[in-house]
């Protein structure tokens, strides 16, 4: 008799990443997940790359004690420092993200393109690969702090934040802004509000929820939608104060349009 598949392991640095979630669990409603967020060592995208790594593995080595069968990075500088390496060691399927700007491109009509991410996320290698493809008209945007700010659940500060960084360019000659961090989903509908409306907002979400579908069927490990699904959530902070706060920012991720 074969042995039960394990959850699917989904991280972040902190809350982030439950942008995410929210999308897998949408788009696999069969399927079981864990979620982990390292809130102990947040923020990842001010660390260097070595040290991103190295939180990482901590994640991975407490996932893989689960028997997880497939591993989902939902932070886009995790990725960037991470997924090459986690793809060369591990048998089971990772997938990464990366920020939703070749669709952002595609829309381009003749202003800039704005990618939002953490400093690091916009030196990593993986970035830069990214717009030598697709970002002919991108700007980078690094936001260093408005992780925190979402993590608190400061609206207000976020608020205040996006008002200064959005008050220095024109919009009128933006086309689209690209959410390059799983944090900043949770401030799509503020920041939808604060652009006119004919300003495409991307993020990678959904894309990822579709990829990881499609290499669960490739590798045979794809639950029935119609199965009732489950999840777990795990903190390597203070779970007592954390785990109502990621409860509640995952219903409230449900209700953010992709």
């Amino acid at each position: 008799m074969s042995r039960p598949l394990g959850p699917i392991g989904v991280f972040d640095s902190g809350v982030g990443g439950i942008s995410t979630l929210a999308a897998l669990t949408r788009e696999l409603p069969g399927e079981n997940f864990l979620y982990y967020g390292d809130t102990r060592n947040a923020p990842y995208g001010t660390k260097t790359t070595g040290e991103v790594l190295a939180c990482v593995r901590r994640v991975v080595d407490r996932l893989m004690a689960e028997d997880i069968k497939a591993l989902v990075i939902a932070c886009n500088t995790a990725t960037g420092a991470a997924a090459a390496a986690l793809r060369r060691e591990l048998t089971l399927p990772v997938i990464g993200m990366e920020p939703a700007l070749k669709p952002a491109e595609e829309a381009w009509q003749g202003g800039h393109i704005l990618v939002m991410a953490t400093p690091l996320t916009l030196r990593q290698e993986k970035f830069l690969d990214l717009m030598d493809r697709f970002g002919a008209h991108a700007v980078p945007l690094p936001c260093p702090g408005l992780m925190e700010l979402v993590e608190k659940e400061d609206d207000a500060g976020a608020r205040a934040y996006l008002s200064e960084i959005f008050s220095a360019w024109d919009l009128d000659r933006v086309d689209a802004v690209v959410l390059g961090c799983t944090h900043y989903v949770f401030l799509k509908p503020m920041i939808r509000r604060m652009l006119p409306a004919r300003i495409l907002l991307t993020d990678g979400n959904a894309g990822t929820a579709r990829q990881l579908r499609r290499v669960l069927r490739e590798r045979n490990l794809l639950l029935p939608d119609s199965g009732q699904g489950t999840l777990r959530m795990e903190t390597s902070g203070d779970a007592e104060a954390l785990l109502p706060v990621m409860r509640r920012l995952y219903q409230r991720a449900q209700l953010i349009e992709t």
